[in-house]
């Protein structure tokens, strides 16, 4: 109980407060595990153990890498594969009452439209036959940039299609599309290859800025408590407005 005496004192404005940096030293009871979301017998271990600690109430999906990190073929693996293998896999599992977030980017929506036959397909092949799918073969892809937006965006269809399967144990999923969030990938970004584009995003946006933590935080709390209990199905897409000035605005492509 120390360090929730210690939280309390923080709260009162004690100027000795003891400012917790992990979940751990705020009182709460954590349990660690290494996990490769592209693999299925690494999820499906995570899933035991989830459960055996208890009810699965919550799920959030953040694991992924960017465009100047990884190649095409591990972009398709860990950030579409592996989160519709997620997905599924909590799936069958996730207690009633409760909910699950994605987080998805921005870059999903900067992706052209595809045909009603290719949303289909990213939302309801099978998991194992998904990266078999002509439209992600090596010969369709132009570059990193464009598997990871084939990604993002299938990312927010897979939920669509997940949260009929979802909704039959009275749970909910949804997708955070963040736009340029200050985290170690993005500072990743701005330092690799496509800087000069994020510089030019964050200036160019209505919000004139990037985002933190925080604020992605804050909408993930609403989609996963009770306030948020209407939605689902759902992609919320918070990037300062950078989207809105890709196709409307200052920052449509030259």
């Amino acid at each position: 109980m120390q360090h929730a005496r210690q939280h309390d004192q923080a709260r009162c404005g004690d100027p000795d407060r003891f400012v917790p940096k992990t979940l751990s030293e705020a009182g709460f009871e954590v349990t660690t595990a290494s996990v490769d979301v592209s693999s299925r017998p690494s999820v499906e271990a995570l899933v035991a153990m989830a459960t055996s600690l208890g009810a699965v109430h919550g799920l959030i999906h953040a694991a992924g890498v960017s465009p100047s990190q990884a190649s095409p073929q591990t972009i398709l693996k860990v950030d579409l594969y592996g989160t519709a293998l997620v997905l599924e896999a909590f799936g069958k599992v996730v207690a009633e009452g409760g909910s699950g977030v994605v987080i998805a980017s921005q870059s999903g929506h900067r992706l052209p439209p595809l045909t009603l036959e290719e949303n289909k397909a990213l939302a309801t092949t099978p998991v194992d036959q998904l990266l078999n799918l002509q439209m992600l073969q090596l010969d369709q892809i132009k570059d990193t940039l464009h598997a990871y937006q084939l990604s993002k965006r299938g990312n927010a269809l897979r939920v669509m299609f997940e949260a009929g399967r979802w909704g039959d144990r009275g749970a909910r999923v949804n997708t955070i599309s963040p736009g340029i969030i200050i985290t170690p990938l993005a500072k990743d970004e701005l330092s690799g290859p496509r800087g000069a584009g994020y510089r030019r995003m964050i200036d160019g946006c209505p919000a004139k800025r990037a985002g933190t933590p925080d604020e992605v935080a804050n909408v993930a709390a609403l989609l996963m408590g009770p306030e948020g209990g209407f939605i689902t199905g759902s992609d919320i897409l918070m990037d300062g407005g950078v989207t809105a000035s890709y196709w409307f605005g200052s920052l449509a492509p030259l």
